[in-house]
C-alpha cells in the first residue's frame, strides 16, 4: 500500500515548507530538471556533465560524528571521526533545515546492500537534481512497480549551498559532513562534491555491519568462469576499478562489499570511476559507460559548442569522475552477491618505486599490510593534494572507518583462515625509481600479473625472498619481463634503491608502532618490513 503523505512528505524530517518536492524521479526526468535549473550540460552520446566548484574532492578534515551515549564507546575517535557535541549538531541541523524551506527539493528512496538479510533502506534529500541523479546511480533502486516511499532507516540531507559558521557550529570550516548514529541522520553542507553522499553511507555500514558479524570492506569484487571470487582492495588511483572490470571475469561490484557467512555482497548499485586519461583501448568497459545516457560526469572538461568530452584534461581537477549504474558494465552480476573469495588482492601505488609488482602474503602479513594500507595519495583525489604523497591509510579505508581498525583486521584474518583465501600484494605504482624519476608500471603488465595470480599460474613458480620487506616474490610471471619483478634491478643505482627501500621500511615500522603496537598479536607486527 502506498503511504499517504501529508502535504509534501518531509515534515518528519523537520522541513516544513519547501516550494516543491520531487520524489524518486527517473534519470530522464532528473536530466530535464538539471538542464532547466542550469546545473549541467548534456554531452555528446548522452552523459550529463556537472562542475563541483572549488571542492573537487572529499573534505576529510570536515567529517564529524556526534558524540553521544550511543557512539561514545564504539567509535574510532580521532582525526578520521572528529567528535561534535549533540547541542552543536542540533543547532546546525535546525539552521540547515530552515534554509531548505522555500526551495525545490529532490528525494530518492534507494537502499544499500545487495544481500536482503542486511539491506539498509535510505533516503537522500538534496537541493540539486544533480545529486539526486548521482544518488539514484550509486545506490540500489527498487524494481519497477515496487513502492519506494517507505520510511528510511538512515537519511542523508545534502545542502551544498548551506555553509556552516565555525564560530557558532564548532566546525573547522564552512564544509561539514556529520553523522548522528542516534538520530540515524547524515548532514552534508558547503560542498557540491557528490562523493560525500556515497561515502557517508559507507561509514554508516562500517559501523552497523561488523556488529552483525559481517566484515565491511573498501574493495571491488569479481569472479571467473569457475566462480572463483577475487577481492581488490585499494584507494583511489591504485587501479581498483580498472583491474576489477576485466572482460574475462564477471563484476560483482566496484567499491564497497561485505563478507558474511554466505560469501560476499555489494553495498551499491553503481560505479564511481575516475575518468582522467582513460581510453577506449585500455579500459573499454569503463570508457563505454562514461559515454552513455544516464551517466553523471563530474568536472570532466566539455566543449560548450560541440559537447565533446576531453577525458585527458585536468583543467578543473585530476579527480574527474563518472557515476553510472553498475548495469552499464556488460556481464555484471546484478544480484551483487557471490561466494567466498579465493583470492584477495591489496593494491598499492608505491611512489617510492621499491615494492615488487607482486608478492604472496601469509595470514600474518595480510593483516599487517591490511592495517598499514600503504599507497600514495593521487593528485586531486582529496582537496589540497596536488601531487602523489606516500600515505598509510589503514584497511585501505581510513577516512570511512567507524570502528577501530583492529576490529576489521581481526575479522579479515578469521575469514582468510576459515576459507583458505590466497592474499597478494600488487604494486601498480612506480619502477626504476621513485615518482618523478621512474616510470609507472605498465597497465598491461599489471593485468598479466593479476590474471596469472587468479588463474593459479603462479602457484608453482619459484619465489625469491625480499630481505627488506620480508616478501616472497615470484621470479617469473608469464608475459611479463622478469626484470621488473626485482625492483632493485630496474634502478640505475642499486645502492640508491637500497637506501630508498630501507627508508620506506622504516616508515612502515614507525607507522605500525605508533598506531597498533600492543593491539595485535606479536606475530603480525613481526611479519612486517625488517
Amino acid at each position: 500500500m502506498v503511504q499517504l503523505r501529508t502535504r509534501h512528505g518531509l515534515e518528519s524530517h523537520g522541513i516544513d515548507s519547501p516550494e516543491r518536492v520531487e520524489w524518486n524521479l527517473t534519470a530522464p526526468a532528473l536530466y530535464e530538471e538539471a538542464v532547466r535549473r542550469h546545473e549541467g550540460l548534456i554531452a555528446q552520446d548522452g552523459p550529463i556533465v556537472f562542475e563541483t566548484g572549488r571542492h573537487t574532492g572529499r573534505s576529510p578534515k570536515d567529517k564529524y560524528v556526534v558524540r553521544d551515549s550511543l557512539s561514545e564507546s564504539d567509535i574510532w575517535w580521532g582525526k578520521v571521526n572528529q567528535p561534535i557535541a549533540p547541542d552543536r549538531f542540533d543547532h546546525l541541523c535546525r539552521r540547515m533545515l530552515a534554509s531548505l524551506n522555500g526551495k525545490e527539493l529532490f528525494v530518492q528512496n534507494p537502499y544499500a546492500v545487495a544481500d536482503p538479510r542486511y539491506r539498509l533502506p535510505i533516503r537522500v534529500i538534496t537541493e540539486t537534481a544533480y545529486h539526486s541523479l548521482f544518488s539514484r546511480n550509486m545506490f540500489i533502486n527498487s524494481p519497477p512497480g515496487i513502492v519506494t516511499d517507505r520510511e528510511p532507516e538512515f537519511t542523508v540531507i545534502d545542502a551544498p549551498t548551506f555553509v556552516a559558521e565555525p564560530g557558532i557550529d564548532g566546525t573547522r570550516s564552512e564544509v561539514f559532513v556529520i553523522l548522528s548514529l542516534e538520530r540515524r541522520l547524515v548532514l552534508i553542507g558547503g560542498t557540491s562534491y557528490a562523493g560525500e553522499i556515497k561515502k557517508s553511507i559507507f561509514t554508516v555500514l562500517n559501523y552497523l555491519l561488523p556488529k552483525e558479524g559481517v566484515l565491511s570492506m573498501h574493495c571491488s569484487a569479481n569472479y571467473g568462469s569457475a566462480g572463483d571470487v577475487a577481492l581488490f582492495f585499494g584507494l583511489s588511483g591504485t587501479g581498483k576499478t580498472t583491474l576489477s572490470t576485466d572482460p574475462e571475469r564477471t563484476l560483482v561490484g566496484d567499491d564497497e562489499h561485505g563478507w558474511g557467512d554466505g560469501g560476499i555482497f555489494n553495498f551499491e548499485g553503481g560505479s564511481y570511476a575516475k575518468t582522467i586519461h582513460i581510453s577506449q583501448a585500455a579500459e573499454p568497459l569503463i570508457w563505454s559507460a562514461v559515454h552513455r545516457f544516464g551517466t553523471v560526469l563530474e568536472n570532466v572538461v566539455i566543449d560548450p559548442q560541440t559537447r565533446e568530452l576531453d577525458l585527458d584534461s585536468g583543467a578543473l581537477t585530476e579527480n574527474t569522475r563518472a557515476a553510472f549504474p553498475i548495469s552499464y558494465i556488460p556481464g555484471v552480476d546484478l544480484s551483487g552477491i557471490a561466494g567466498h573469495p579465493k583470492h584477495v588482492i591489496f593494491l598499492t601505488a608505491d611512489a617510492f618505486g621499491v615494492l615488487p609488482p607482486i608478492a604472496r602474503l601469509s595470514n600474518d602479513q595480510a593483516r599487517y599490510y591490511f592495517l598499514s594500507g600503504y599507497t600514495a595519495k593521487i593528485a586531486g583525489t582529496e582537496k589540497g593534494v596536488t601531487e602523489p604523497e606516500p600515505n598509510f591509510s589503514t584497511c585501505f579505508a581510513a577516512p570511512f572507518l567507524a570502528l577501530p581498525p583492529v576490529t576489521y583486521a581481526r575479522m579479515l584474518g578469521e575469514r582468510l583462515q576459515q576459507h583458505g583465501s590466497k592474499v597478494w600484494l600488487i604494486n601498480t605504482g612506480w619502477t626504476g625509481g621513485p615518482y618523478g624519476t621512474g616510470n609507472r608500471i605498465n597497465i598491461a603488465d599489471t593485468r598479466a600479473i593479476v590474471r596469472a595470480a587468479l588463474t593459479g599460474a603462479l602457484d608453482t613458480v619459484p619465489t625469491y625472498h625480499d630481505q627488506i620487506f620480508g616478501l616472497d616474490v615470484p621470479g617469473h610471471v608469464p608475459g611479463v619481463p622478469d626484470e621488473i619483478l626485482r625492483p632493485r634491478d630496474t634502478w640505475q643505482d642499486p645502492e640508491a634503491y637500497d637506501r630508498q627501500a630501507r627508508r620506506l621500511a622504516q616508515l612502515f615500522r614507525e607507522n605500525f608502532s605508533a598506531n597498533f603496537a600492543g593491539q595485535v598479536p606479536e606475530g603480525i607486527e613481526a611479519s612486517g618490513p625488517r
